[in-house]
């Protein structure tokens, strides 16, 4: 067996860029399906986001295969993919998106087979792929989230913007309270100064005062024994000095002794 030619070689290699990069992949059987249709169905899956393509079984087998990709199978009878891709506005698709295209497709024609797919590695029946079109669309469901969201994205904004004022209010009034405690405490304080000062100047007098009391007190008490020892020296002079005896009995002795004598 010769070596594969190149154009299969590009072909494996672009299955399984697609299998690597979409988010969800359906395999479809299109028997039946005449041009027309075939370009019907590719235009509405782009308008969904998707793209449809037909391959050859065995070259989708050997980029599977490739990929650990257990589609064995889903790979019987002739088989277009559907891949999820870009939008015409540039947007991107969706599982639910292509998946809800080729379930509408498939009511009007019969002859398009969805066989199953893959969500992002994960294996769908058919029955799941046709609940999973049943699902609204993204931009539905983002429309819905942001209208539900809205009225709570509402309420918490109105928080927010009475969370700043409440503060506001709040801090106003510690300021003002603030500010009444510290006049009141200024005020404690310069009572408490004057109150110390009127102390401090009685203290002071009164701790003259005893020191001039104690003053005197010592200088009486010096006076008072200067006095008793002026008193006391003249008591001891006066007793030392001898008592004159009277004139009258002098000169009765002395009569006495001269007659004593005749």
């Amino acid at each position: 067996m010769g070596d594969p030619r190149p154009e299969k070689i590009a072909i494996v290699a672009e299955v399984q860029e697609k299998f690597s990069n979409s988010e969800a992949i359906i395999l479809t059987e299109y028997r039946g399906l005449d041009v027309t249709d075939m370009a019907v169905l590719r235009e509405a899956m782009k308008q969904a986001g998707g793209e449809y393509k037909v391959y050859k079984n065995t070259l989708v087998r050997v980029a599977a295969k490739e990929l650990n990709l257990e589609i064995e199978e889903l790979l019987v009878g002739p088989t277009a993919i559907a891949f999820t891709g870009t939008r015409p506005d540039g947007s991107a698709g969706d599982p639910v998106s292509i998946a809800k295209a080729l379930t509408t497709f498939a009511k009007t024609n019969e002859d398009l087979i969805i066989k199953g797919g893959m969500l992002e590695g994960a294996l769908l029946s058919t029955e799941e792929i046709t609940a999973l079109s049943k699902i609204a669309p993204r931009e539905e469901l983002l429309a819905r989230l942001a209208g539900g969201m809205a009225a709570p994205l509402r309420e918490f904004a109105s928080l927010l913007n009475a969370v700043p004022q409440n503060f506001a209010y709040a801090l106003s009034a510690l300021i003002e309270a603030g500010g009444s405690q510290q006049e009141s405490a200024e005020t404690s304080q310069s009572e408490s100064k004057d109150l110390s000062e009127d102390e401090t100047e009685e203290t002071t007098d009164s701790i003259e005062a005893e020191a001039e009391a104690e003053a005197e007190a010592e200088v009486e008490a010096e006076v008072e024994a200067e006095v008793e020892a002026e008193v006391e020296a003249q008591t001891e002079s006066e007793e030392e000095v001898p008592e004159e005896e009277p004139l009258e009995n002098n000169k009765v002795d002395g009569e006495a002794n001269e007659n004593e004598e005749s």
